[in-house]
Order: structure tokens, then C-alpha cells, then sequence
């Protein structure tokens, strides 16, 4: 099969060392308006894979995030934060990079090409037909990621995908394809730039309208929220404020007694209608 990587076509500006910052900057700013109109196109592919992921993680199942280099770093980055975001289990939503966690700092060499090694990546966690896994690739061609993907749907695991180029093998071996197709890169096949920014904006749709359906957002409030830092803890506090119109003092007592903004405002509405 032949398809044509647009990610690695030439970049559509010459002479970049001759260009001043100021002419870097904008057209490096020029070229990223283009991306959030590239994911608007794929709304409907990211819509059915929401879906999936909703009734599958109501089912008991967790969702995977697997890829190499940025698009492995960026699947870690978004699994990371769902605990904190959402309080949710850090073991529902996981990232795994080609490579191991050492390649998240610094690229080990040819971890990409091994078709078979995603699997075993995956393997440690046991994975059942409830579970979800999502290869991330711009290129749409990366063995790791592809291999990861055939070995789930022989045995039944829902796939999904978020690649950069149109009708690649990646997007024809997921179950469920996204392609945010932003054509060349500024610096020619850089796909840490425009690839990688529609890659965090779909992942951001992902988790967020996942966690919004599974009933961790109230309103438009983290209300399950782990309270890591001091900013936190006030953000919970005046969350709390808002929703009972008690004190600092007392909202802030409320939340580190209680654990978190829903069961602080659950704990303060029971005692008053008793």
C-alpha cells in the first residue's frame, strides 16, 4: 500500500536561518492556527472513539495510551494527569512509550521498529476485551505501534489511533481512527510541532470528555481533584465556598477533613438537612 506521508513533506518556507526571530516566530504561529481547524475536521472519529472508551471503562476496563518518541511522551503526559485532574485510579488510564520509561527523557534507539514489543509492553497488565488501547503515531507507520494494535484486535481489545497523515496503516489497523491531517511541518518532518500539538489537543478531548461523561466533573468544577499542593487546596477551598457560602476557614477544614471538593460539599449539605 502506498499513501503519502504529508508529515514529511517539505516545509512550505525556505531559508529558515536567514529568517529574523521575529519572522521564525510568526510564521511558526501561522502554521499552528492551521491545527485546531485539522482536529475540527476529525471531531466525528474523536466522538465514536469517546464513546467506546466510556462503555468500556464502564465495564471495569482501563484505557491505553501506546507510541514512541513525542507521540509516546504525549500519551504519558495525558495518563499522568487523570489522577490528579479527575481523582481517579492511576492504573486507569496508562501511558507506555517504545523504549520504557528511560525514553521519556531521552530517545533510545531503534525502540520504534520491534513490531512484537508493544505487546509484550502491554502484557504486563493483563489486558481484557474491556480495555482500551490507543496507538499514537504521526507517521502512521511506526512498527511498535502498529504491532501493538494488531496483537489487541486478534484477541478482541478495542483500538483506537490519533496519526497525522490520511489512510495510513496505523489508521486502517485501529478499530477507531482519528487522523488530524496538518500537513507539513515548518521545520520539514518535525512532527514534534504541529503533529504533536493535534496530538495534545485530541488527547485533551479524549480524557476530558471520558471523565466528564464518567461523572468526575460537576458543573464545570474538579471535584474529585486531588489536593497535591497548596493551589489546590485553595482552588477546593473557594470551590466549596461557592457552593455552600461558608467561610475560608471553614471550607478549607471542610475539604482536608473530608478528602475531596464532592464529598466536602456532600458531607456539608447532609449534616445541614438532618
Amino acid at each position: 500500500m502506498h499513501f503519502t506521508k504529508t508529515t514529511e513533506q517539505a516545509s512550505h518556507y525556505q531559508h529558515l536561518e536567514k529568517m529574523s526571530v521575529q519572522d521564525l516566530l510568526q510564521n511558526i504561529n501561522n502554521e499552528d492556527k492551521s491545527v485546531p481547524l485539522a482536529v475540527e475536521k476529525a471531531l466525528p472519529q474523536i466522538e465514536i472513539l469517546v464513546h467506546e472508551i466510556v462503555a468500556k471503562l464502564n465495564l471495569g476496563g482501563r484505557l491505553f495510551y501506546i507510541g514512541a518518541g513525542t507521540s509516546g511522551r504525549l500519551g504519558i503526559v495525558d495518563a499522568s494527569e487523570c489522577p490528579p485532574t479527575f481523582g481517579v485510579p492511576f492504573d486507569l488510564v496508562i501511558g507506555i512509550i517504545a523504549g520504557g520509561d528511560a525514553a521519556i527523557r531521552k530517545a533510545v534507539e531503534n525502540a520504534e521498529d520491534n513490531p512484537n514489543q508493544a505487546w509484550i509492553d502491554l502484557n504486563a497488565y493483563t489486558l481484557t476485551t474491556n480495555d482500551v488501547v490507543i496507538g499514537i503515531a504521526a507517521s502512521g507507520t511506526t512498527p511498535y505501534v502498529i504491532g501493538g494494535l494488531e496483537a489487541c484486535n486478534a484477541l478482541g481489545i478495542s483500538t483506537g489511533c490519533i496519526t497525522c497523515n490520511a489512510g495510513s496503516p496505523l489508521a486502517l489497523t485501529a478499530n477507531f481512527p482519528i487522523e488530524v491531517v496538518v500537513g507539513p511541518e515548518f521545520v520539514t518532518g518535525s512532527s514534534r510541532m504541529k503533529a504533536g500539538t493535534a496530538q495534545k489537543l485530541v488527547l485533551n478531548m479524549l480524557s476530558t470528555a471520558t471523565m466528564i461523561q464518567l461523572g468526575k466533573v460537576k458543573g464545570n468544577k474538579m471535584v474529585d481533584m486531588q489536593l497535591s499542593n497548596a493551589k489546590l487546596v485553595d482552588r477546593g477551598t473557594k470551590m466549596i465556598m461557592d457552593e455552600t457560602n461558608v467561610d475560608y476557614q471553614t471550607a478549607e477544614h471542610l475539604l482536608l477533613t473530608q478528602g475531596s471538593v464532592r464529598k466536602a460539599v456532600n458531607f456539608y449539605h447532609n449534616k445541614k438537612n438532618t
